[in-house]
């Protein structure tokens, strides 16, 4: 798989989200956009990512910027990470994993000595004219909010 390139327009998409309602990348045209994907909801490493963005909510809404985050979670999981951590933003379900493998983001991966195809943790920004803008393939969960933040701030 090969991630979609800089420049470009980003796979369109249609997901339910944790309310399952339907949310559509391109009704967001006119807002910088960050889709990131994360492998499963309430696991440490999501979860101190997700709290780092929900923390910083008032910060990206000044930025005129959205959070789309995709997992292949079902929407009735990622209702329960929400409730549970208030995150406050969209929390998409990729159940198929079809809007991962259009990002080029679903793939081998290697945990504790055995191999398996799933997510890899990437991050999408798209500037206004919905065009992508960045792509950080090595995102560290701790200060991937502060990165993506400051990326918008100084590029968008």
């Amino acid at each position: 798989m090969t991630l979609p390139k800089i420049g470009n327009l980003p796979p369109d998409f249609s997901l339910l989200n944790q309310n399952n309602e339907t949310v559509r990348l391109k009704d967001f045209r006119g807002k910088n956009v960050v889709v990131y994907f994360y492998p499963k909801a309430s696991t440490p490493g999501c979860t101190v990512q997700a709290c780092g963005i929900r923390d910083y909510k008032k910060g990206f809404e000044e930025l005129n910027t959205v959070i789309l985050a995709i997992s292949p979670d079902a929407p009735t999981k990622l209702q329960k990470f929400d409730v549970k951590y208030n995150l406050d933003f969209y929390l998409l379900a990729d159940e198929d994993h079809a809007t991962a493998e259009a990002y080029g983001v679903w793939g081998l991966k290697k945990f504790m000595g055995r191999e398996f195809m799933g997510l890899i943790r990437t991050t999408f920004i798209i500037n206004t004219e919905g065009k992508i803008v960045n792509i950080i393939e090595k995102v560290n969960t701790k200060t991937h909010h502060d990165q993506v933040i400051e990326y918008i701030k100084n590029n968008c």
